[in-house]
């Protein structure tokens, strides 16, 4: 059975991450999704490299590994939304769409007759995704919005890295642009809800996502952590502020960590890993205790943990449910036997003629399964084809378009990884 979304389509008006995540969910889920780019340059992220796919000679080709990894399974349509053809080309398309996605700055698309209330006049019911820095009201809706500015803003990066009193200590930023991922995910949960809702009702709606908002929701436990005591909870490296001994600990070979969860946990690590008489202390009897008594337990652990390898932790508490786990550096992760058994990693070949190497998604569906038919494309790669068989222009007008660079058909000079001619 087809994917789940298979018959819908997308506008994909956005560039960078948050949006193209959002886009190649989408995708994955079975919907068609026309990725609208800048003639000549394209998304900003296909020059964000190194690195560059390889072709078979292993030589860098003009498509970053960033670009790759949010835009799987698109079609690529280069039209200049600034004239006024290439708007109205856009605009047609939205009428053939039942979502459209874009992240412009607020006010933006109006100009150009693409916002959420111009489109609705063509397509009453049209679900339209916006997604900005800091939301579509409010002091700081003009203020662009980037990953790191957010986690900084947003308060992440005040409980992330180590604390201010020892070696390294201070703020660190995610080692991703968590925020924008997890705004394309809060924003597909907010696509597929109204989706339903057009289903019941048949309206559809304008969608106002701010990947502020996003950064504040998902704080969980540390909010509250603040909201119950009035005190902004602290730096503690990669050691937890409600639960001990849930940390990293070094190790004779290394480092691993140690995540025990609940009282019946730690007695179990304890009577393993040769702790008998601290499952017995007072001062650890209870996860209350721990967290009380963390500075008197936490050098205990240290000293005693780094007498033995990581392998002979792991594998002496992992089969008696002591959760613990290596830390494992991404060519590790991808050669272990779940992460391969799971499917992890997907090959495509890629328009240029290389195979791009790719993350499958991780929804498994036991009916409608998802599948990888199409590799990021290539800059206008699909501009020719969908503007004949969506809107039925013909090859002389496409030519005629194209030679007026309102679109990039893809069939000009290769361009280098500046983007410029070479």
């Amino acid at each position: 059975m087809a994917g789940p979304l298979v018959g819908y389509r997308v506008l994909d008006l956005s560039r960078i991450l948050a949006g193209p995540w959002l886009g190649q969910l989408l995708s994955d889920l079975g919907a068609e999704v026309w990725k609208i780019e800048r003639p000549g340059t394209g998304d900003d992220t296909r020059q964000w490299g190194p690195p560059f796919l390889k072709d078979g000679d292993s030589n860098d080709t003009t498509e970053s590994a960033y670009f790759l990894s949010a835009n799987r399974g698109k079609h690529s349509i280069c039209v200049d939304i600034a004239t006024e053809e290439g708007s109205e080309i856009v605009r047609s398309l939205a009428q053939q769409a039942d979502i459209v996605i874009e992240n412009y700055k607020v006010g933006d698309m109006r100009r150009y007759g693409l916002d959420y209330e111009s489109l609705r006049k063509l397509k009453q019911d049209i679900i339209y995704c916006s997604i900005t820095g800091y939301g579509q009201t409010g002091p700081m809706k003009d203020v662009a919005g980037y990953d790191m500015a957010i986690q900084a803003t947003g308060g992440l990066m005040s409980i992330t890295g180590e604390s201010d009193d020892k070696p390294g200590g201070g703020p660190q930023k995610v080692g991703v642009p968590i925020v924008d991922i997890l705004t394309g995910m809060y924003s597909a949960t907010g696509v597929l809800s109204a989706l339903l809702h057009r289903e019941r009702t048949g309206e559809g709606q304008h969608i106002d996502m701010a990947l502020l908002d996003v950064q504040v929701s998902v704080l969980a436990n540390q909010n509250m952590n603040y909201l119950t005591t009035g005190r902004p909870p602290k730096r503690y490296g990669n050691a937890h502020p409600n639960i001990v001994p849930y940390q990293v600990f070094k190790t004779k070979d290394g480092s691993f960590v140690l995540a025990v969860g609940n009282d019946q946990q730690f007695r179990k690590f304890c009577a393993t890993a040769g702790f008998a008489e601290l499952a017995a202390d007072t001062r650890f009897a209870t996860n209350t205790d721990r967290l009380h008594n963390r500075d008197q337990l936490i050098p205990l652990l240290d000293v005693h943990l780094a007498k033995q390898t990581t392998h002979h932790w792991v594998s002496l508490l992992e089969p008696v449910g002591v959760p613990c786990a290596p830390i494992n550096t991404l060519d590790q992760v991808f050669a272990h036997p779940q992460v391969i058994h799971r499917e992890l990693q997907i090959n495509l070949p890629h328009p240029s003629g290389a195979i791009t190497p790719l993350v499958g998604n991780p929804i498994k569906f036991s009916k409608t399964k998802i599948e990888y038919s199409k590799s990021p494309p290539l800059r206008g790669e699909d501009t020719e084809q969908v503007l004949k068989t969506v809107l039925k222009f013909d090859q002389a007008k496409i030519q005629r378009l194209s030679d007026r660079r309102i679109v990039d058909t893809g069939t000009h000079p290769q361009h280098s990884k500046s983007g410029l001619p070479e």
